[in-house]
């Protein structure tokens, strides 16, 4: 799979003036998060089963 050819999606808490902005693009088995503002920049990507424990964190605090 090449990371570059996924659908990125922004983050919902996203605001129209394009600060705070996370997008993320998922794939079968991976799961990865950039800043929209540097999308040739760094990404960090995970595990399906990772991304899901940290979802599940989240949603506990």
């Amino acid at each position: 799979m090449n990371i570059n050819e996924v659908e990125w999606r922004k983050g919902t808490r996203s605001t129209a003036e394009g600060d705070n902005c996370v997008e993320v693009a998922g794939a079968s088995r991976i799961v990865a998060f950039r800043d929209s503002k540097d999308p040739d920049g760094p990404m960090l990507v995970v595990s399906r089963r990772d991304f899901g424990r940290f979802a599940q964190a989240l949603k506990s605090l």
